[in-house]
């Protein structure tokens, strides 16, 4: 399993942000990552100077969104809904994406789903609970 350290993940979002602006080519990892940097420009700063970023430290007492964290639970999210996995989120984000009418607000919702999962299981000492995770995504897509 690949186990990308901080540094390589946010050297990743910065050189996919800047091998688009340049229109190199890109692999598919980062066309995917691509399309979600461009649903938040917010971010285009973070991304655009490697070193800073790799110097930056995100606390939550900064009430500053961490762009790197955000954008790879999207990836995270998206190659979820890809291999659909845990068995039914594909089908929970679909419904979820279908009922706010759109994609981008429903994996902001499935994201506090998954943070909430990481989080139970990083206080419990379990592993994380996938089928706990597919069920609060449902809940939100039938409310």
């Amino acid at each position: 399993m690949f186990q990308p350290s901080q540094n390589d993940v946010r050297r990743f979002f910065c050189e996919t942000l800047a091998k688009q602006r340049s229109g190199q080519p890109m692999a598919p990892i980062e066309v995917l990552a691509a399309g979600w940097i461009d649903e938040h420009p917010e971010y285009h700063g973070d991304l655009s100077d490697v070193e800073a970023a790799l110097a930056e430290v995100y606390t939550v007492d900064d009430g500053r969104t961490n762009p790197f964290l955000h954008l790879s639970m999207h990836l995270t999210i998206s190659e979820q809904v890809s291999i659909d996995q845990p068995h039914g989120i594909r089908q929970a984000v679909e419904l979820l994406a279908a009922k706010r009418n759109s994609l981008h607000d429903a994996q902001h919702e499935v994201m506090e789903c998954l943070g909430e999962m990481i989080w139970a299981s990083q206080r419990s000492g379990q592993p994380p609970d996938g089928h706990a995770y597919l069920d609060a995504v449902r809940r939100r897509a039938t409310r």
